[in-house]
C-alpha cells in the first residue's frame, strides 16, 4: 500500500511555499538587480529574453554568463554582487496577488506553512520580511540550507523533515517547472500556479489564483477569502 492509498495519511497538513513569483512578485527586482551587475562590467545582455532565467538556479545563470564576464570575476564575486544590488532594491518587492490573504487563511485553518526557495538565505528573509509573511513561516528551507537547490528533492525533503510529515502530506505551490520537478521528486502534491501550458504537463494541478490552493484544504468554517 502507497501513502496515496490511504486517505488519512495522504490528508494534507501543510505548504511548502516557493517564494519568488509565487508568494513574492520578486522577479522584476532579480532581473533588474542581474541588469545592473551586468552594467557595472560592461557585460551586453540584450540578446536574452527577461524571463531566460526564471526558476534558474543562482549557479547556473552564473555559468550561463560567465564567458561573458572573462576570467577575473569569480562565481562568488557574482553572487555576492548579484545579492547586494537585490538587497538594495527590496524595498520594491510586493505580494503576489491574494498572497497576504491565502497564507492568513491557511494559517487560521491551522496549516502548517514553510517556504522552500532556491534563493540565498539573507534573500528568501528580506522577500518574506518586506511583504509581510515572514511570521507565517514555521520555517523556511533556502540555498544556504541545502547542498542540492531546485530541481533537486533535497529542498523539499529537507522541509518534510524538519515537520517530520510524510512528503505526501505535504502540498508544494510553484511557479516553474524547476520548483514543480523538485516537489514531486521529494514526494509532495505539487501545484503549478500560473498560466505557462508547460506547467500542466508536470504538475498535479494547476490554478491561477493563489486563493485556489484552499480547496486542497477544505472550505474552513469560517468567511470565505477572496482573491
Amino acid at each position: 500500500m502507497t501513502q496515496l492509498d490511504n486517505a488519512e495519511d495522504a490528508h494534507l497538513c501543510a505548504v511548502a511555499w516557493d517564494i519568488d513569483g509565487t508568494l513574492v512578485d520578486s522577479e522584476p527586482v532579480h532581473l533588474l538587480a542581474l541588469q545592473r551587475v551586468c552594467q557595472d562590467h560592461g557585460v551586453d545582455i540584450s540578446d536574452l529574453a527577461e524571463d531566460h532565467f526564471i526558476g534558474v538556479h543562482v549557479h547556473d545563470v552564473w555559468q550561463a554568463l560567465a564567458p561573458r564576464f572573462g576570467r577575473s570575476f569569480s562565481p562568488a564575486q557574482w553572487t555576492g554582487a548579484i545579492n547586494a544590488h537585490y538587497l538594495g532594491l527590496a524595498n520594491r518587492l510586493k505580494p503576489m496577488p491574494g498572497a497576504l490573504a491565502v497564507v492568513a487563511e491557511l494559517t487560521r485553518r491551522g496549516v502548517r506553512q514553510v517556504a522552500v526557495s532556491n534563493s540565498p538565505r539573507s534573500v528568501v528573509q528580506a522577500n518574506l520580511a518586506v511583504v509581510g509573511l515572514a511570521a507565517h513561516m514555521a520555517f523556511t528551507v533556502s540555498l544556504d540550507d541545502v547542498a542540492n537547490g531546485k530541481p533537486d528533492p533535497e529542498p523539499y525533503a529537507k522541509a518534510a523533515r524538519l515537520l517530520a510529515l510524510p512528503p505526501a502530506r505535504m502540498l508544494a505551490v510553484e511557479d516553474s517547472l524547476t520548483g514543480l520537478r523538485s516537489a514531486q521528486r521529494a514526494g509532495l502534491r505539487a501545484i503549478g500556479y500560473g498560466a505557462p501550458a508547460a506547467l500542466k504537463e508536470v504538475a498535479n494541478r494547476c490554478v491561477l489564483h493563489l486563493v485556489e490552493v484552499l480547496d486542497e484544504f477544505g472550505r474552513g468554517d469560517g468567511p470565505a477569502v477572496l482573491p
